[in-house]
């Protein structure tokens, strides 16, 4: 199943401070999908392309002292692919890092359905902080809907 957009209503109890956000989602032929394990398959191996967007990223906002290096953003802590693991529960696996221009929440949930079917979720929130957080999303927004459709349909195979 292809992935459909679904709608966000801010603020949302995973990220209160929230002030934009969108969410995907898909089915899993998995009946027994756990939120990590679908945020693993999502995140874990990502496509060459994906990767040369993030080094261009990386490249492109040090001089504006945002984070680039999963290493750092993580501390050391658990993580999934680049993202650090900031909750972890059967039902919802909550990813990502607060920078100096945003902070930003990827929310991977699961629902088991009743044909042996799991929903699967992918909520993005985000906090600008500044014109700079807002001017980035802006640039990324088109890279980000590729990417989260890209990664979710990772869930459903």
């Amino acid at each position: 199943m292809k992935s459909r957009e679904i709608p966000v209503s801010l603020p949302q109890p995973a990220f209160p401070g929230a002030d934009w956000g969108d969410c995907f989602e898909t089915l899993s032929a998995d009946p027994a999908l756990l939120a990590e394990a679908a945020a693993r398959r999502a995140f874990e191996r990502m496509p060459r392309w994906v990767g040369g967007l993030m080094a261009l990223r990386n490249l492109m906002v040090k001089p504006f002292g945002l984070k680039g290096d999963p290493d750092k953003a993580s501390q050391g802590g658990t993580r999934v692919g680049i993202f650090p693991i900031i909750h972890n529960s059967p039902e919802q696996c909550i990813l990502g890092f607060d920078d100096r221009h945003l902070d930003f929440r990827i929310v991977v949930e699961t629902q088991s359905l009743p044909d042996s079917q799991t929903a699967v979720r992918m909520m993005t929130l985000v906090k600008r902080h500044n014109m700079l957080g807002r001017v980035y999303l802006a640039a990324i927004m088109p890279f980000h809907k590729l990417i989260v459709k890209t990664t979710l349909s990772r869930v459903s195979d």
